[in-house]
């Protein structure tokens, strides 16, 4: 394991850094709202902490950046030229084509996230096996039946590619977004070519080299998949209609589409975890008022808030957070916790009238700690399978935001999907149909493996799928 984290030691630190930021952003932006409402200085003093803790955290990301890591783009790089326009690369690794230097380091990357993720697993088993403390827990038959659920696994599959392609993005792309997408004017930016008509090696800023490299649908103006532009450029996904690179985009795309649905789910998965809970431990008025604030906020057209909320904060510090995402990601918490609250009250009351839920209140213990330690487990399982079928409905909405412009959505330059569909509608049946088709695609793929995902995950805690001798522990259980 130390093996396989010094390896990509500064590209973990720096995903594990951006997921920090965007917590610390989305807790101090919380806060700094609510207690805005009751004092203003109060609220100025939140905003200045999370400016400073902001700055220093994206100090750090950057520094992180410069940590050597054996998949890097500076390892194996795969932009470069040939001098005469023939023969041998100068640039790419080990004078390969281009196109075979980002294969490689692309497979390097894929395999590298696949096996430390079986790694992390594995060692997960042996924990359960010979370390842990308690012998069971309504984790282990689920786990033990998505070994041999299929469609479960595929779904694992796909959120694993895409975890990755959100962690390793700028390595599994030809170019970085920096580069390609949001300063390609930069010294840093500039790429070597062979110039033709000069017969010598020029350099020339990404930029400059986008805006000569465009798909705007005719055959001599499309830059398409598998293909290389007049920079020596190779382009997997083709370019898009500005001339950037479609692959690049969709790994930028995927690291903010990511990080928006995981915050909108944690929020809305603890909202509706911990209502549930203490709406059936305690029951009666409470439950009451629970049930009446989720139809209270259900009855709100969701698309509809989104856009006025967008519409109102588009200029302020609130809605430059993330991009907008991070105003988005808390709107779609604060409107989805009633779905998932619905789904597991009945699991939540369920395991509430159990033997050892009473047997923990004759000996006094505080409610906290009955519903973290025994009523939690048995709806964490509930809560996992919505939480990820929801999450497919927020990645439709946000790319349908994106996609609809206008300040909707991820703000330009950043990268989103829905954008990128935007921008190709108007050619898909022409040379340059991959700029909507792919990203769709793409969208397809990942709402489609988080479904999947739910399904393994809600047939493995249904007890008439148990053949085994838990089949009736886990049915007592209420599932987990």
């Amino acid at each position: 394991m130390g093996v396989l984290v010094l390896l990509e030691l500064g590209a973990l630190l720096g995903g594990f850094l951006n997921v920090v930021e965007a917590l610390l952003i989305a807790v101090t932006g919380l806060a700094e709202v609510t207690v805005g409402l009751v004092s203003s200085s109060l609220a100025a003093g939140i905003l200045g902490f999370q400016q400073s803790a902001a700055s220093t955290l994206s100090g750090l990301r950057a520094d992180t950046e410069g940590i050597p890591t054996l998949l890097s783009r500076d390892v194996i790089p795969n932009q470069g030229y040939q001098p005469g326009g023939t023969g041998a690369w100068e640039g790419p690794f080990l004078g390969l084509e281009p196109a075979y230097a980002w294969a490689l380091r692309l497979v390097l990357v894929l395999a590298y996230a696949l096996v430390l993720s079986y790694w992390l697993f594995r060692g997960w088993l042996v924990f359960r096996e010979h370390y842990r403390q308690m012998e069971w827990s309504p984790t282990d038959d689920v786990v033990d039946k998505l070994r041999t659920h299929r469609w479960g696994q595929f779904g694992i599959v796909i959120l694993v590619l895409f975890l990755t392609m959100g962690l390793f993005g700028p390595a599994m792309g030809p170019t970085t977004v920096e580069q390609n997408i949001l300063s390609p004017y930069t010294e840093d930016s500039r790429i070597e070519y062979y110039n033709a008509e000069s017969g010598s090696v020029e350099t020339v800023f990404a930029g400059e080299a986008n805006f000569n490299a465009k798909s705007i649908g005719s055959q001599d103006s499309n830059v398409g998949p598998m293909t290389y532009d007049d920079y020596g450029r190779f382009h997997p996904f083709g370019t898009l209609t500005n001339g950037r690179d479609l692959f690049t985009f969709m790994m930028g795309g995927a690291r903010i589409s990511l990080i928006v649905t995981g915050i909108a789910i944690g929020l809305g998965t603890l909202l509706a975890g911990g209502l549930a809970m203490v709406s059936a431990f305690y029951r009666g008025s409470i439950d009451l008022g629970v049930l009446t604030l989720a139809d209270g906020i259900v009855s709100v057209p969701r698309l509809l808030l989104l856009i006025m909320v967008s519409a109102v904060f588009a200029n302020t510090w609130l809605g430059n957070i993330l991009d907008g995402g991070f105003l988005l990601a808390v709107v779609f918490g604060l409107t989805i916790w009633p779905f998932l609250w619905r789904a597991v009250r009945g699991p939540a009351l369920q395991v509430a009238q159990e033997a050892w839920v009473d047997a923990a209140k004759s000996f006094g213990q505080q409610p906290s700690i009955i519903m973290r330690k025994h009523m939690f487990p048995y709806i964490m399982g509930y809560l996992l399978i919505y939480a990820s079928m929801s999450a497919g409905g927020i990645i439709i909405s946000l790319s349908a935001l994106s996609f609809l412009g206008n300040g909707l959505g991820i703000s330009p330059p950043t990268p989103a999907w829905g954008r990128a569909v935007s921008l190709g509608q108007g050619l898909v049946s022409g040379p340059s149909w991959h700029i909507s088709f792919i990203p769709g695609a793409m969208i397809v793929l990942l709402v489609t493996g988080m479904n999947a995902f739910g399904d393994g995950i809600r047939d493995a805690i249904d007890p008439e799928s148990d053949t085994g001798e838990g089949g009736e522990t886990t049915a007592a259980g209420g599932g987990g």
